[in-house]
Formats: C-alpha cells, sequence, structure tokens
C-alpha cells in the first residue's frame, strides 16, 4: 500500500490524510466541489498529497475512503472502485440526510447501501464512531501502551485485513465487529460513539482519551437496538 484515496475531504477525510502523510503514504483527495478547492490542504500537506476529481482519486487508491454524507453516497463513482477495498466512515443523521425507511426499520445499515451501489467494490466500516479531532490526537505508535482501539465491520476477510494494516500504519489498534450488518453496533447513539475516546463531555469539546481494545470490544457487545 502506497497510495489512499479520498472522496470527500472534510473533517474525518482531511484528518486521515494528515495521518497517512505521517505515516509516509501518498493521499489523492477529492471533494464534490473539484479539486481547486482543495489547494490550501494540499498545500498544508505537502508534496505526498495532491487533489483531483473523486473518479481520479478512486483510481488512484490502493485502498479508498469515502467519507461522505449518506445522502449522497449514490454520487460516489463505480467503476473506478472496482475490485478495491473502499473504507466507509458514514453514519446516519436523519436531520442532515433526510428519513431512508430501511435502516429505520433495521433492515439494512448505512454501509450495507454503500455496499449495494459499489457491487465490485469491498466495503469496510470503519473511523464513523470517533470525532474526528480525536482521531488526529488519539494515533500512536505499534506497541505503545495506550494505544487506541477503533471498530471495524465487513463482509470479506481480506478487505478487513487490509483496512486493519491501515489502520496500524496510522497509530490505531483494531476490534473486528463482524459483517457489515453488525456495523450498527458502533453508530450514533451506541457506547462506543463518541463519548468513549473523550475525556470529558461534551466529547466534541473535549480533548481525546485512549481506549483500548478490551474496553471498545465490552462496549461494542454491550450494544442495542
Amino acid at each position: 500500500m502506497t497510495t489512499v484515496g479520498l472522496i470527500g475531504s472534510g473533517n474525518i477525510g482531511s484528518t486521515v490524510a494528515r495521518l497517512a502523510i505521517v505515516a509516509g503514504l501518498d493521499v489523492v483527495l477529492s471533494n464534490s466541489r473539484g479539486p481547486q478547492t482543495l489547494a490550501d490542504l494540499v498545500a498544508e500537506l505537502g508534496p505526498r498529497a495532491r487533489a483531483a476529481t473523486a473518479e481520479e482519486a478512486g483510481a488512484a487508491g490502493d485502498i479508498v475512503v469515502v467519507t461522505v454524507p449518506l445522502r449522497n453516497y449514490r454520487q460516489v463513482p463505480v467503476a473506478p472502485l472496482a475490485g478495491k477495498v473502499v473504507i466507509d466512515t458514514n453514519n446516519y443523521y436523519p436531520d442532515r440526510d433526510g428519513t431512508f425507511a430501511e435502516i429505520e426499520d433495521g433492515s439494512t445499515t448505512s454501509s450495507e447501501l454503500l455496499q449495494k451501489h459499489l457491487p465490485t467494490s469491498k466495503v469496510v466500516k470503519a473511523f464513523n464512531n470517533i470525532y474526528f479531532a480525536h482521531l488526529g490526537q488519539l494515533a500512536r505508535p505499534v506497541g505503545a501502551p495506550d494505544r487506541t482501539a477503533l471498530p471495524i465491520a465487513g463482509d470479506d476477510p481480506a478487505a478487513k485485513a487490509a483496512a486493519a494494516h491501515l489502520l496500524d500504519l496510522l497509530g490505531y489498534d483494531i476490534v473486528d465487529v463482524g459483517p457489515l450488518r453488525e456495523g450498527w453496533r458502533f453508530q450514533v447513539n451506541t457506547p462506543v460513539y463518541g463519548d468513549v475516546y473523550s475525556s470529558a463531555l461534551p466529547f466534541w469539546e473535549n480533548a481525546g482519551a485512549p481506549a483500548g481494545a478490551e474496553k471498545i470490544r465490552a462496549l461494542v457487545d454491550a450494544a442495542q437496538r
């Protein structure tokens, strides 16, 4: 793995890009407004970063991070992502995205919707349950006693292994929650969303606090619908 493609370069996308640069990876960033709007971010990130269209970022990435609002998931290009591991950072926020009846009734999850939209890709859910500022603060090297773990879910074991490798490079352990249908266990309003990585509440106003794999596993297992 040498290049991370990003479809969406907002708070989570730009934070993943910064961590990837620190890890020695190249990044290709995109957003819905066009490459020219990413000039400042690319300049900040340095020579390992460049801006492109979503199609170009998808084609360039050895692994691709999709971080767009759920309401826009059908705009993610399909052909450039064929055969690739795609990390989905999304959450379902009805106030932002509108109502998705199939999510409301529990018959599917947001990442399963993206997987259906990308039938030739292998989707792994990750990065969605941690506040972007904490994601940037809590990265630690392998073996650090205060290393934080992030949950992941996916239907393909090899894809989950690739995602776990990327998270390891970025400074995180993982907790494998199972297939995509179990992704609800670490979405909004579950024990492992937001608060667990914060030193105080509300989580978005306070510094990050490490949370190891044992703690994350227990909270994931405690989630209820």
